[in-house]
């Protein structure tokens, strides 16, 4: 996905003029990401009020998002490979802002999630600014570079919380959010006209469009099944076709992939047994992020008098008061991540981060009668999924030879959006159970009792994987890992 040395410019290209004005306009575009994943959760309540429409109809505007992420992002690395960055990256961007003002002046529940599917463009700007990095950066500027963009992302998820709390304090409608967007969209345009080098194809080859297809079909087919078995039934010819869909569409992708001479994913790699455990691991920690990203958002939200649990908390409330400490506690963590991972290594690092989660998840699974006790759980599954986002990658990167790294977390990104996708679709199946029109309490117990039992699970993996003999870290991996390393939204 991201472009090896071969096409560095200290290998050929002229070195960009302004390298710190580089890296901090591409830290600017890569904050799209963090503001639009983060943006729509805290108001998914007052989508499904002002829609009129159900708390699992309103989920899809995120479900949806996660879905078309896990089969863009591969594709549009392939596309940022074959031909001009800049100009991969501002056709990504126009894509998002036709999804932002699509989501800002629509009122229709479908066209909404058709804007959320647009911007899920967005994941794609990660990869691609750590591109355009490696083809304008020296080596030496390229650590440093990597740590400012990654922070980026980090900063950019809870300052997202906060301004979206501002922006709807009152009765705002939710189109404030979008036309949010729509605005930033513009400004990162106009960020990167400017300051991003053109540059002409540096490679040639194919892209797999019939394995992007079936990708995305396949998971749609299962997640649709997933999120409706509830309301269809779970034996409905509706749901099991759904199923049985998927299982045979990815089934089908697979055979493909094996056989595709350019394939979108790396099916040899895939079943190496470190690398399989790994990234098996990688869909786990990515369903405790929304497990506890999802879940806590929806219950501070709760009215206490009408359930008999939650806080009634508002938007601004929810954002500020019981989401920004984990979110800021995950950004500290991720910053001094790639430091515990270089003196301990990835997978003691991954251990301990996954008791965190356990414990976190555990706690506020058992004890959520007081804001204190909140706030604590959620300090302890952000500082478990940062750390586990930090050391994933890192994981991944060691078991590959430097020519495959760009292949290898390419991988074990898709394995990440999975395991939110699939967690998102399992949130809003469980707040489908309702009494009285507010949702059960024992869905939340149950959310984050899933929390604890993936985090457990991520850690039993991994403690069953066995490193390469003979792995090493190359320079090239060490970049990898370490621009991985906040991406935990």
């Amino acid at each position: 996905m991201v472009e090896t040395d071969a096409t560095r410019s200290r290998l050929g290209g002229d070195a960009v003029r302004r390298p710190g004005l580089l890296i901090a306009g591409l830290s600017v575009v890569v904050l799209t990401v963090a503001v639009l994943q983060t943006a729509v959760v805290p108001v998914l309540g007052i989508i499904a009020h002002q829609l009129n429409t159900s708390t699992v109809a309103a989920s899809w505007a995120v479900t949806a998002n996660l879905l078309a992420a896990a089969a863009a992002t591969p594709l549009i690395g392939r596309l940022a490979d074959l031909h001009s960055k800049k100009r991969v990256l501002l056709t990504v961007l126009v894509v998002v802002l036709l999804g932002s003002v699509l989501a800002a002046t629509t009122s229709s529940l479908a066209l909404l999630i058709v804007a959320r599917v647009l911007q899920a463009a967005s994941y794609g700007l990660y990869p691609i600014g750590i591109a355009i990095l490696r083809e304008e950066l020296p080596e030496d500027r390229m650590g440093s570079a990597m740590s400012v963009l990654s922070g980026t992302l980090g900063f950019g998820g809870g300052t997202g919380l906060v301004v979206v709390g501002l922006l709807m304090s009152g009765s705002a409608g939710y189109h404030r959010v979008f036309w949010l967007t729509t605005g930033f969209t513009l400004v990162v345009i106009a960020i990167a006209v400017l300051l991003v080098p053109a540059r002409p194809r540096s490679s040639t080859g194919t892209i797999d469009w019939l394995g992007a297809a079936g990708l995305a079909a396949g998971l749609s087919a299962l997640l649709l099944a997933i999120t409706q078995g509830h309301s269809w039934g779970w034996t409905s010819p509706a749901t099991l076709g759904c199923a049985g869909c998927g299982v045979v569409v990815l089934a089908a992708w697979w055979f493909w992939e094996r056989r595709a001479k350019q394939p979108l994913v790396s099916i040899e790699m895939m079943t190496r047994r470190p690398i399989m455990l790994t990234n098996l691991a990688t869909v786990f920690v990515g369903m405790g992020l929304y497990f506890a990203f999802l879940g806590l958002t929806q219950f501070v939200q709760i009215p206490h008098d009408a359930a008999g649990y939650g806080f009634g908390a508002t938007v601004l409330e929810a954002s500020v008061v019981y989401l920004l400490p984990g979110a800021l506690t995950g950004f500290l963590v991720a910053l001094v991540s790639g430091r515990f991972i270089d003196r301990f290594g990835a997978r003691p690092v991954l251990m301990i981060a996954a008791v965190a989660g356990i414990m976190g998840f555990l706690f506020i699974a058992l004890v959520h009668d007081a804001p204190w006790q909140i706030i604590a759980a959620s300090i302890l599954a952000n500082a478990y999924i940062s750390l586990g986002y930090g050391a994933l990658p890192a994981l991944v990167v060691g078991e590959v030879d430097s020519g495959e790294t760009g292949v290898a977390t390419s991988m074990n990104a898709i394995a990440r959006t999975v395991g939110s996708s699939a967690a998102a679709a399992l949130v809003a199946l469980l707040m489908g159970r309702t009494t009285a029109g507010v949702p059960m309490e024992s869905s939340f117990v149950a959310i984050f009792v899933g929390g604890a039992v993936t985090a457990a699970l991520a850690m039993g993996l991994i403690a069953l994987s066995r490193p390469r003999a003979g792995a090493f870290e190359s320079v090239e991996a060490r970049y990898e890992s370490r621009a991985m390393n906040h991406e935990w939204g």
